[in-house]
């Protein structure tokens, strides 16, 4: 909740609401929540609650005292568009980024439906303003226009499979935004972008009858870290990176989690366990897929390269150098 960050994608993070609730596989090991429950109980904590939900409406104006610009991630300990968190509270942070055109937001949620119907509200819309006016003088307002979308925030859903990728995305493509993403992370499963009705990644994907464009501007996929982190399978992250390549979308290869590609290493003086997967499922009497060896040797080790490289990419940025493989 500071100015500083270790999470790759961004510069800082600022937390108006901390706490959550489970709604998908990909929370199972949530790392904010192994955190905050560490600390339940403890008098005078600031997670005293544990993962409670929690607003902090002290941190609201956080990002109005930092002049430096910044990419910010909103809610790295929270969702902000949980049940849970009021409408007029929401109102209130989308305020507070109108009013700091400097930087650049980034929301990350798992609650796709609600994003999608509140920021469709005219109401909602109303409010932003309301509270823009509120929190400063009317000469000092930016000239924003309709408050939605807002220019300097970016949008984006958690996909950790292919079930939940046709679940949020097309609501995220429904969704008012200046920049639409997505995080798979933890990456559990395949993900086909090109299967969902040639709206996302796609060269289908049209402005109007002749323009084509990818509906999404940024990919993120990372492996799992933590005690119980599941691994990720290589193959589902190249394929990511080669769909984005294809549609010259922006990529960003996270990290690989706790475990790495390589060989089996059953009880070694290590520490090293190992294991075997595939690609795909047992389906129909036999295996699909690639196979893949993955040892597990801890978040540092395993690092951030894919086939070789770090992928550092962000909206905005076009690359080609895959596209004719």
């Amino acid at each position: 909740m500071s100015d500083k960050t270790g999470i790759e994608w961004t510069d800082a993070t600022w937390n108006p609401v901390t706490g959550c609730t489970k709604v998908s596989p990909g929370c199972d090991n949530c790392y904010a929540e192994t955190f905050s429950e560490r600390f339940r109980g403890t008098p005078g904590h600031y997670f005293e609650g544990g993962f409670d939900i929690q607003l902090r409406p002290d941190k609201l104006d956080q990002p109005l005292r930092w002049k430096r610009p910044r990419r910010i991630f909103v809610n790295s300990m929270s969702d902000l568009f949980h049940k849970d968190v009021p409408d007029e509270y929401i109102a209130k942070v989308f305020a507070v980024m109108a009013l700091a055109p400097q930087h650049t937001f980034q929301i990350l949620t798992k609650r796709h439906a609600r994003m999608r119907s509140l920021l469709n509200a005219g109401d909602f819309q109303t409010a932003v303003a309301e509270h823009m006016l509120a929190m400063t003088d009317e000469e000092r307002l930016p000239d924003v226009g309709d408050p939605l979308p807002l220019p300097n925030v970016w949008l984006g859903v958690s996909t950790e499979d292919q079930k939940w990728a046709d679940l949020r995305i097309p609501a995220l493509l429904e969704t008012p935004a200046a920049v639409r993403f997505i995080s798979a992370e933890p990456l559990l499963g395949p993900i086909n972008l090109e299967m969902l009705a040639g709206k996302t990644l796609g060269w289908n994907a049209l402005d109007d009858e002749s323009i084509a464009h990818p509906a999404l501007d940024w990919v993120i996929v990372g492996g799992e870290s933590g005690r119980n982190a599941r691994p990720m399978h290589p193959a589902w992250a190249t394929s990511l990176r080669d769909q984005c390549a294809h549609a010259e979308v922006p990529f960003l290869f996270k990290q690989w989690g706790e475990w790495v590609p390589g060989i089996l290493d059953f009880g070694s003086r290590t520490g090293k366990v190992g294991i075997g997967f595939r690609s795909a499922p047992y389906v129909d009497g036999r295996y699909w897929g690639e196979f893949a060896s993955m040892s597990r040797v801890g978040k540092k080790s395993a690092g951030r390269e894919l086939d070789g490289r770090t992928w550092d990419e962000y909206p905005g940025e076009i690359r080609s150098e895959l596209k004719a493989k």
